[in-house]
């Protein structure tokens, strides 16, 4: 069994630390049961099962640590891997930012399993590959997609009585709709943790709606304009947001490597960064988007403000940069939420004289880490809007942008959406620079 209850993985984890000679001795436990169908051109390729299950081990020796893992566990097994973590600790250079293990800690409750999710069927996944196949067919379309879903556990435990347990489920969904002349792409994603919220129907026919509207894009001069991002341009696995996210370090800051670096030393907490209608904070709470309460070495998740009416309010601060500073240590959030309105995207497209309208951004790469520039280009359904409504596509641009600058260019925000573990609305920007022209579709 790849999942296990909280009784069972904590009987597995003080056994293991049973076993430790180690000055200090660090275990976690994690494994995962997931089904998953993937299909292109209007067929169902792959339909995959996966079971798996793991432990490591961590053991401490003042400023040594060695780690070793195993996918067996049965007593001789696991008092190998017990001796080897002890053994590569023993061989290992001094760490000098190294850090007792923690004690017990204070956790956050999070609603993240939910049955309808575990109780996911091959049957279901087919119906919802039928859904994106069917409607692509009816219209002479090509679709594409992968469906997800799991169960998954991780327990965490050590020599000093820590000890933390979770037990999740989730699914992604994301469907690429190609029409057959070759020029227009439409593209639709979802994930969440309860599949009874997820209408892959309704959700299939985003994808192909854009594949129809982009055909035979036309070309735009590049330069500034006002755009509307939908939230896959902001935070799915190549979003602009993401980027913003990933550079909350805090000793990146301190040292003067970031953008959130002071001049003359130290950072920018207290200060405006952004436009005050922004407030951006994490809660692993929150029952749209529910996430495991404590990170890998045990730190507690807490309901945090990263910026508050655009002022910055905290950083990352891993345990170590924590005790050199004094302060309290601040885990890397599971995600972000950003405060909207109600307002749809269909409701932002009608308040646009001129613009255009974004569905996802990709190739994002760093340009310059210091101002945050980013460049990258649009893909799968990019719309020029004129007097409120959409006129016709147009071809793919690369842009050069910050999201620093971007969000000081806020225009209007929508209504917030989940996406890739975050809940974020659609944003109408100004002057979002694009740079050139992009065959690609």
């Amino acid at each position: 069994m790849s999942v296990l209850s909280k009784e069972e993985a904590k009987k597995i984890l003080d056994k293991v630390l049973s076993f430790s000679k180690a000055e200090e001795c660090q275990v976690s436990l994690g494994g995962n049961i997931s089904g998953n169908v993937r299909y292109a051109r209007n067929t169902i390729t792959t339909s995959g099962f996966n079971e798996n299950i793991n432990l490591n081990v961590s053991a401490k020796f003042g400023q040594r640590i060695g780690s070793a893992s195993t996918n067996e566990l049965d007593d001789a097994s696991i008092e190998k891997c017990v001796r080897r973590a002890e053994e590569l600790a023993r061989l290992a250079p001094e760490n000098p930012e190294a850090m007792p293990f923690l004690e017990q800690q204070t956790y956050l409750e999070s609603q993240t399993y939910f049955e309808s999710t575990a109780r996911i069927t091959p049957e279901y996944r087919a119906s919802v590959a039928h859904e994106g196949i069917s409607q692509a067919e009816q219209l002479g379309m090509t679709a594409a997609g992968f469906f997800e879903d799991g169960v998954t556990f991780s327990a965490l435990a050590n020599s000093k009585g820590l000890f933390a347990y979770n037990q999740s489920t989730g699914l992604e969904f994301t469907l690429t709709v190609r029409t057959n002349d070759g020029t227009g792409s439409g593209y639709a994603v979802k994930d969440y943790n309860d599949v009874t919220k997820f209408r892959p129907k309704e959700d299939s026919e985003i994808a192909v709606r854009k594949a129809e509207l982009s055909r035979n894009p036309r070309a735009i001069e590049p330069g500034k304009y006002t755009v509307i991002l939908e939230p896959a341009a902001l935070v799915s696995d190549e979003g602009l947001l993401n980027n913003l996210v990933f550079s909350l370090g805090a000793r990146a800051a301190d040292e003067g490597r970031s953008f959130f670096s002071k001049k003359g030393g130290g950072n920018k907490i207290g200060e405006k960064i952004i436009d005050e209608r922004l407030n951006i904070y994490s809660d692993p709470t929150h029952p749209e988007i529910p996430a495991q309460t404590w990170q890998g070495d045990g730190l507690a998740r807490e309901r945090i403000w990263w910026f508050k009416n655009g002022v910055l309010q905290n950083l990352v601060y891993d345990r170590y940069w924590a005790s050199q500073k004094g302060v309290k240590p601040i885990a890397f959030p599971s995600g972000v939420i950003i405060d909207g309105t109600s307002a749809t995207v269909e409701d932002l497209i009608k308040d646009t004289k001129k613009g255009i309208l974004v569905t996802r951004l990709w190739y994002i790469r760093s340009v310059d880490p210091q101002t945050l520039l980013y460049t990258g280009l649009t893909r799968d359904g990019t719309f020029y809007i004129e007097n409120g409504k959409i006129q016709h596509a147009i071809k793919n641009m690369r842009f050069n942008e910050s999201p620093i600058i971007m969000l000081n260019n806020l225009d209007a925000l929508g209504k917030p959406e989940r996406l890739n573990g975050n809940l974020v609305p659609p944003m109408r920007i100004r002057d979002f620079t694009f740079t050139s022209l992009s065959d690609a579709v």
